[in-house]
């Protein structure tokens, strides 16, 4: 089987996903914007072609692979970047080949037309409205009642994610968004938010997964002192979490989604009700899927490469809570120190997976605009309560300093 992965080597963990996938027996054909030299080994190394060219010139794109198929039988197509998931669906309807179509994959992208397609089927999502000027964000915002969350529609994570409590809020925050095309103008929901992950393989789902945020990640791109968290829960069938765990399964139902990797977000609220946020056709970031495998002691890359491939993967079991904590130093510039971290390793090193901090003497990074910050701690434990105990520790007594 000849499957083409867009973007083989970029997040850097697609170059897991790329191995993986050759690892099934399928050939795998890269198309990237990577150098082919700057692809990480486990992406270039796995690849029996490469084609480099700008994924962002979609008729470049298609005219590569039209001219690759002339002399090689493609299969099938895979993309786990969100920004390119429409794109593979390009490719696919441009070639004739199996798989999600361009009309399936918008929902994906477009948060209102894909709050339009839940609402259609019952699920409940917070009220919202797609706008492309100022004056249909204020029209909305009117009619859907301040607190709000003003966001871009097709975006990932929380960058240009704001909460708005008022119209003098609204207006400042317009003006920091004027670079993005079109809105999306929804309902504050106060709650909890967790995610929903999935492994799906020919409509069956074969792998679950719940993170919980602590704190939710709007308060975490906020606030520069916060160290945000994802914990992937052990106990995904705790009756807390069932009416999450089944919107989920809602969701995919009527989105029609087949076989891949999905994310979702949704949130509980303190009277139970729970409310979807969103989904996106990929796996989660900032190391998650890394997170997830140190709850299972296994390997989700394998799943999702051999679900795409045969529609069926082994099953898997979360034996761990895990949790990535990531830190953000004090102090602007290069980190001078780091204080802490040799009491802490010494207290619960059995706990310890990974310790990827930015070493001192690098420039720390722009909080604002990745989440990875200054580095990252995953830990894991059997013990909820207690692993929740050992992160508030690594957050509060593990510090790095930049001058």
């Amino acid at each position: 089987m000849n499957i083409v992965m867009l973007s083989p080597g970029f997040p850097h963990e697609q170059a897991y996903f790329t191995r993986a996938l050759a690892r099934t027996g399928a050939r795998v054909i890269g198309v990237g914007d990577q150098p082919p030299q700057l692809l990480p080994p486990e992406a270039r190394e796995s690849l029996a072609h490469y084609e480099h060219v700008s994924l962002g010139d979609e008729a470049a794109v298609l005219a590569a692979l039209e001219g690759l198929s002339r002399h090689t039988r493609i299969d099938q197509v895979e993309c786990l970047w969100e920004p390119y998931v429409v794109l593979a669906a390009t490719i696919r309807e441009h070639l004739g080949l199996p798989g999600m179509t361009v009309a399936q994959a918008l929902p994906f992208r477009d948060k209102e037309a894909m709050k339009q397609v839940l609402d259609a089927a019952g699920i409940r999502t917070p009220r919202h409205a797609a706008v492309s000027d100022v004056h249909g964000a204020w029209e909305a915002a009117e009619r859907i009642g301040y607190p709000l969350i003003v966001k871009p529609i097709d975006g990932a994570g929380s960058a240009d994610t704001y909460r708005v409590d008022s119209a003098q809020e609204l207006a400042q925050v317009l003006t920091m968004v004027r670079h993005v095309a079109t809105l999306s103008v929804e309902e504050f929901i106060d709650g909890e938010e967790f995610t929903h992950d999935t492994v799906c393989g020919e409509g069956d789902i074969l792998f679950e997964n719940i993170s919980w945020y602590r704190p939710r990640p709007l308060q975490g791109r906020s606030h520069e002192w916060i160290s945000p968290m994802t914990i992937a829960l052990r106990d995904i069938e705790d009756e807390r979490l069932a009416g999450g765990r089944a919107m989920g399964k809602d969701v995919l139902k009527a989105l029609g989604f087949r076989t891949g990797f999905t994310h979702m977000e949704w949130y509980l609220k303190g009277d139970g009700e729970v409310v979807f946020g969103e989904i996106g056709a990929r796996p989660p970031g900032a190391r998650t899927v890394e997170v997830m495998n140190y709850a299972l002691d296994g390997d989700l890359y394998t799943t999702w490469a051999q679900a795409v491939v045969t529609g069926t993967s082994a099953p898997m079991k979360q034996q761990y809570n895990a949790v990535s904590i990531f830190k953000r130093a004090q102090g602007a510039g290069r980190i001078t120190r780091i204080e802490g971290l040799e009491q802490l390793v010494a207290q619960f090193r059995p706990s310890i997976c990974v310790v990827d901090l930015l070493p001192v003497g690098a420039r720390r990074r722009d909080w604002r605009a990745t989440l990875l910050s200054d580095g990252v701690v995953i830990l894991r434990d059997p013990d909820l309560d207690r692993l929740v105990a050992i992160s508030d520790r690594f957050a509060q007594d593990l510090q790095l300093y930049a001058g």
